[in-house]
């Protein structure tokens, strides 16, 4: 394909898919990629390391007597909304990083990580936490929260290439809104939310890959994937049930193709300006995806072709547009 995405938000509602269709893509050549997608290799970017290490972060205060701050139970969601706009500001400067070939090195991941938390917070309203703490609890939650903050690091800084040409940055996140929620989604729910709060440099270069199921559908899968043992993992976390009906019981992305200025894209009006991204619809609805989480070695060619086939419908509808 003579045209290029430069940057792919994969998005759709928990378990649907995603994580898997990475897994898929990141596993191509970069000709596969290009010829059959019109996307380069991937470099990947994923706001589910922070949730998680946002619940990591309130484990540990609620042990140590503070205000758990992101979540008071493990099963419940976040205490402050706003905290969907955090992770997108996260991101903003996850692809900034890439785009400046900038590679942090921080004498402490836990502080580098909490000193991010805490001034991306204050960009979209929420109060600073980290800085307020008293020493005693900060040094108290430090060491339990060291070894997965340094692997976050680690992950961030080797997804930094040289350069990012030729290459498609995928940018993974979920959004939604409670069961039974009317259209529009009120902010700072759903992705008409998330998408403003893109950075214009990514908002220029942005198309979008959704993955089509029902609010059931993945709820299903999402029990089906849970592994309580690995809780970190991109492909085997689980999301608390209470979470999936109250975040993710529908989702406005079908409302946002419905009511777009222009066919087949959703349309973003920020930073002063009016974009319109391009969207694919991959229909996992009776699902494509699931094999991926297996070892490649099991993988039937009949589920390679099923899934190919919906990948490039849903390519050529973002092709179209661009």
């Amino acid at each position: 394909m003579a045209k290029h995405i430069d940057v792919l938000l994969l998005t759709a509602l928990p378990a649907s898919g995603k994580s898997e269709v990475r897994r898929y893509l990141a596993g191509l050549t970069p000709e596969q990629c290009e010829q059959q997608f019109g996307i380069g290799h991937t470099v990947q970017l994923d706001d589910y390391p922070y949730v998680h290490m946002m619940r990591r972060v309130s484990q540990e205060l609620r042990a140590q007597g503070e205000d758990p701050v992101f979540f008071d139970s493990d099963n419940l969601p976040m205490k402050n909304p706003l905290d969907w706009g955090t992770l997108m500001e996260l991101l903003n400067e996850d692809y900034d990083d890439l785009v400046n070939k900038n590679r942090p090195a921080p004498e402490c991941a836990v502080s580098w990580l909490m000193d991010r938390f805490d001034a991306n917070r204050e960009k979209v309203g929420a109060p600073a936490f980290w800085k307020v703490l008293s020493d005693k609890s900060k040094t108290a939650v430090t060491e339990p929260l060291r070894p997965e903050s340094e692997k976050l690091l680690a992950d961030k800084v080797a997804e930094v290439p040289d350069t990012l040409e030729g290459k498609t940055v995928v940018v993974e996140f979920a959004r939604g809104g409670a069961d039974g929620s009317t259209m529009p989604l009120q902010d700072p729910w759903g992705y008409q939310y998330s998408f403003r709060m893109l950075s214009e440099a990514m908002l220029e270069k942005s198309c979008i890959l959704y993955i089509w199921v029902s609010p059931e559908e993945s709820r299903r899968k999402n029990d089906a994937r849970t592994d309580p043992n690995d809780p970190g993992s991109i492909l085997h976390h689980g999301v608390p049930i209470e979470v999936m009906l109250g975040d993710y019981g529908c989702d406005d992305m079908v409302h946002l193709l419905e009511t777009s200025e222009k066919p087949d894209t959703v349309t973003v009006k920020a930073h002063g300006k009016t974009f319109h991204l391009p969207l694919g619809r991959f229909d996992n609805r009776v699902d494509r995806t699931t094999f991926i989480r297996e070892d490649e070695a099991k993988w039937s060619d009949e589920d390679r072709e099923n899934l190919q086939k919906g990948m490039g419908e849903a390519f050529e509808q973002i092709m179209s547009q661009l």
